[in-house]
């Protein structure tokens, strides 16, 4: 019975190891306040770059529900960095995260099966499900195709579905400082 305890903590440490983001430089992170619309790119705690962004149409709150246009609040990392046609560039983070999930579960907007799912995905380091009540696809991205309205529309307005946006050349720049893994925390 002894060799069964053992094998069984060995296979726990080994997936619990292989399964944490490896890629980003742990020293870097990017703390983006909603209250400021400032994005700012840290590293051991220093301030490298800041650049002004614009969040959800929803409002203030954080982010509850699919639908609801506001940008989420809370600790996150980045999942994927990929082109966008409509945005320019698109870094998904790994919303929803754990705590999106028991809040969402306490008020039976998630099923227990969803918020399972949602748990496994953060204990072995993968997307979150994306079609859940809380929504998805919530990340980073540039504004498309930059005409003077929609510079405009950025500088003085929150316009999103519930992500952070910045301008092409400012999320260009971002890319340089992160990677898949690099911790993102969105406050107040």
């Amino acid at each position: 019975m002894n060799r069964i305890v053992i094998h069984t903590l060995i296979v726990f440490a080994v997936i619990s190891t292989v399964f944490v983001p490896v890629n980003a430089d742990e020293n870097i992170e990017v703390v983006i306040s909603r209250s400021k619309h400032q994005l700012a790119v840290k590293k051991d705690g220093v301030n490298l770059r800041t650049f002004k962004v614009a969040f959800g149409s929803g409002g203030r709150k954080a982010k509850l529900r699919e639908g609801d246009h506001t940008t989420p609040k809370g600790d996150y990392r980045i999942s994927k960095v990929r082109d966008s046609d409509r945005f320019y560039m698109f870094i998904q983070l790994n919303y929803p995260n754990v705590d999106d999930a028991k809040r969402a579960y306490k008020n039976h907007t998630i099923s227990d099966k969803q918020y399972q799912a949602i748990l496994d995905a953060h204990m072995f380091g993968y997307l979150p499900p994306q079609n859940t009540a809380l929504g998805g696809a919530i990340g980073i991205h540039g504004i498309g195709q930059e005409t003077p309205d929609k510079i405009e529309i950025h500088q003085i307005s929150d316009w999103t579905q519930g992500c952070i946006a910045m301008r092409n050349d400012e999320i260009k720049e971002l890319n340089r400082y992160i990677d898949v893994g690099t911790k993102i925390s969105i406050i107040d």
